[in-house]
């Protein structure tokens, strides 16, 4: 990688930084990531048995309701990413605002030079592991589990542990949009579990988030390659690029069809058989609920 010269970086003004931020020494983050960011693969070979596991266990029994546990856990991720997004956010505003678009995606002073964003990149890179325990609640409560859950799981705890063993710059684009969209989805799911029933429209909106988080994450790392290709300064590597586009990609594609699956062929076959219904005088129960 290119050497950064940060003498002229300007940093973000928070109203007030927490001790623990404060004493957030990087040098030894990365030390321990670089050191053991290929453990990730061992947790996600464990992940892959547990789950699929799981699920041969279950199949012959009833299932969990866990209602109570996992209101408590989609809370406590929801109100973690809500606190990581306002710790991030205001970093890259103030970079893209000062600094520019290269800076942005090229220099990694958001870890080295910014002891707020620095902490909340590394409890960002931490949290992918817990955030597997996604699943355990998918398997007992016997609910489907699509490729795309587990796949987006695995490949996100790899990348992010990879990614900040090398300080990769562009990912202060990634962790501000996951936590933001995690916002928003945890909060989702947790009033779900609480019981409330949100508009089915909120669950479109976010997959639509996490639609453009998707085409975003792929505009950066063309971004960063043309950076590379015209001689720029840039702390990442193409090969980081190759991995960061093609799981972007991938995740576009999955997460489209995950979108026309569960909104647009749904609505068609809801549209055909009201059409249907109605043609032949027929209304039925379901619908005689829908519209009490």
């Amino acid at each position: 990688m290119n050497n950064v010269d940060y003498k002229e970086v300007t940093l973000p003004n928070y109203s007030y930084v927490f001790n623990f931020e404060e004493t957030f020494s990087h040098h030894e983050t990365k030390q321990w990531m670089m050191e053991n960011w290929t453990n990730g693969f061992y947790y996600c070979g464990l992940y892959m048995i547990l789950i699929f596991g799981g699920q041969h266990y279950m199949a012959s029994r009833p299932r969990f309701e866990l209602r109570g546990i996992l209101c408590l856990w989609n809370t406590l991720l929801a109100t973690f990413s809500i606190i990581g997004f306002t710790r991030t956010a205001p970093e890259l505003i103030h970079v893209l605002r000062h600094h520019g678009l290269h800076h942005s995606i090229c220099i990694p002073s958001f870890i080295e030079q910014n002891c707020v964003s620095g902490f909340w990149t590394w409890m960002f890179v931490l949290s992918k592991l817990p955030e597997l325990g996604d699943t355990v609640f998918i398997v007992l409560r016997k609910q489907p589990l699509i490729f795309l859950h587990w796949y987006h799981h695995i490949t996100v705890l790899l990348y992010s542990w990879f990614s900040y063993s090398e300080y990769t710059a562009s990912a202060r684009w990634y962790i501000v949009m996951n936590y933001c969209v995690h916002s928003i989805m945890y909060s989702y799911y947790a009033l779900k579990a609480m019981r409330y029933r949100p508009p089915k429209a909120i669950s479109m909106v976010i997959t639509t988030l996490q639609l453009t988080q998707m085409v975003i994450g792929c505009i950066i790392n063309i971004h960063a390659y043309q950076y590379l290709e015209s001689g720029y300064a840039c702390n990442i590597t193409r090969m980081n690029i190759r991995f960061s586009f093609a799981m972007y990609l991938s995740y576009f594609v999955l997460f489209a069809r995950f979108f026309h699956k569960s909104y647009l062929a749904g609505k068609k076959t809801e549209d055909k058989k009201h059409f249907t219904n109605s043609a032949s005088g027929h209304i039925s129960y379901n619908d005689k609920l829908k519209a009490n």
